[in-house]
Parts: C-alpha cells; sequence; structure tokens
C-alpha cells in the first residue's frame, strides 16, 4: 500500500497580507472615484495607483527570484503612473478620477493579456503533445 503524503499549506500570512493588499488598493480606488471626505482617501489611492500596476507587472515576471521582481515590479509601477501622469499634463486633461481610471485600466489590460497569453501557450502546448504523442 502506498502513503500519499499532503503537503501542508503554509502557514507564512503571504496569503493574508496579500489579501489585505488587495482590499487597501481596492478601498483606494473607490475612494478616489466617489471623492470622499476620508483622512485614508490620498494614502490608499496612492497605494492603489502603485500596487495596481505593480501587481500586473509582479504576474508577468513570475520566473524571476522574489527581490528581482519585487524591484521590477515597483520601477515599473513608478513608470506607468509618471507615465500617465505626464500624458495628462501633455494634453491639458489632468485629473484625479482621470488618473486613477487610467492606471485602472491599463492595468486592468496587462492582467487580461497575459492571461489571454497564458490560455494560449497552454492550449498551443497541450496541442504540440498531442501530436509528438501521436508520432511516436
Amino acid at each position: 500500500m502506498q502513503t500519499i503524503g499532503i503537503k501542508p499549506s503554509s502557514s507564512d500570512g503571504s496569503h493574508l497580507l496579500a489579501g489585505a493588499g488587495v482590499v487597501a488598493a481596492g478601498a483606494g480606488l473607490v475612494l478616489a472615484l466617489s471623492h470622499a471626505d476620508s483622512p485614508l482617501r490620498a494614502p490608499l489611492a496612492l497605494f492603489f495607483l502603485l500596487a495596481a500596476p505593480g501587481s500586473a507587472f509582479a504576474a508577468a515576471l513570475r520566473g524571476l527570484d522574489p527581490w528581482a521582481r519585487t524591484l521590477t515590479s515597483v520601477a515599473g509601477a513608478v513608470a506607468v503612473v509618471m507615465l500617465v501622469a505626464q500624458g495628462m499634463l501633455t494634453v491639458h486633461r489632468w485629473s484625479v478620477t482621470g488618473g486613477v481610471l487610467a492606471v485602472a485600466v491599463i492595468s486592468a489590460s496587462a492582467f487580461l493579456v497575459q492571461w489571454i497569453v497564458r490560455r494560449l501557450r497552454g492550449g498551443a502546448a497541450a496541442e504540440i503533445r498531442k501530436r509528438i504523442g501521436k508520432i511516436h
């Protein structure tokens, strides 16, 4: 009889920390778009502006070690926010709501493109494996 080992789940709290980050970023998005008079509006909106594109970059760079991935994600997030601000200032259409929405759309688009590419790569890889299996 073979014993099947079950790996215990990680209890280091990284999932809890990631969930708290998602909640804080979501609260920042809601507070920024609703123009609520709250002392938490500015820090949570800033957290959203850095966390949304940063997590999109981190998801795209799964192969890097954690420190390189973190550094690249932070640098990419700052670059995206600065490019959005520069673009809005260039066309004289600066607004906080517009900036938050632009960063949200760019981040959501990046996640969507990554998801599509991974689905296509997975499907293409399965098709190739199926064809190679017919040859052998």
